[in-house]
């Protein structure tokens, strides 16, 4: 994408950075032509479709379980039931001392599958807060993300247009930490193409020590 910005904008003055051997731009410009990078649209849309993607399988994942935890909840509650009209019937036909001591046995059974039950029900509760803790994580994480590369592609425009005012102004909001973690830290490190080019955090690093 830098390479199409490059053939469309003014020159930018030069900077240290740009005073490269020949030899060491020759093979980036040898893979642009054999290897077409993703426009910015692209990019966006495919981290935007894998971000939802990971929304929905959590969201499926956090329905499955409350669902579950619903029917566990619903069994239980007419055991419960059947359990006590049990007791009752057995207490009134209770007629010998045999009679109350397998009563007695039964309900032990009975109160031990209930606690087997409460036990499970506890288990799903906390899958589910576990499972809430990771949707709110993934999409503060998607925010961030989808924040920091929308300032990162104006500061690398800013920057081939030559308007370093403005950059040092986009770098000071990325890096911003007054409302928690800066938003540099959701740049990604790796490149998602096969042009041997930065990755939009490298790509940052490069600005910032140019400008400095």
């Amino acid at each position: 994408m830098a390479e199409e910005k490059d053939r469309t904008t003014p020159a930018a003055p030069q900077t240290p950075l740009e005073d490269k051997p020949q030899e060491a731009a020759a093979p980036q410009k040898k893979t642009v032509k054999t290897s077409r990078p993703l426009s910015r649209g692209q990019q966006r849309r495919r981290q935007r479709s894998v971000f939802q993607y990971i929304a929905i399988l959590f969201a499926a994942a956090f329905v499955l379980l409350l669902f579950t935890f619903l029917m566990e909840k619903r069994q239980n509650d007419l055991m419960l039931q059947q359990n006590e009209e049990q007791i009752s019937d057995l207490q009134q036909s209770v007629s010998a001392a045999q009679t109350l001591e397998n009563m007695y046995n039964e309900n032990l059974s009975l109160k031990e599958q209930v606690s087997q039950l409460e036990e499970q029900v506890s288990q799903l509760e906390e899958q589910l807060e576990g499972m809430q803790s990771d949707l709110d994580d993934l999409t503060a994480g998607q925010e961030g993300l989808t924040r920091a590369m929308d300032l990162f592609w104006q500061l690398d425009e800013a920057y081939v247009r030559g308007r370093y005012s403005l950059c040092r102004d986009l770098m000071e909001q990325l890096e911003d930490a007054s409302s928690g973690t800066p938003l540099t830290q959701y740049l990604p490190t790796e490149s998602t193409t096969d042009n041997d080019r930065f990755s939009p955090y490298d790509r940052y690093q490069e600005i910032k020590e140019a400008l400095s």
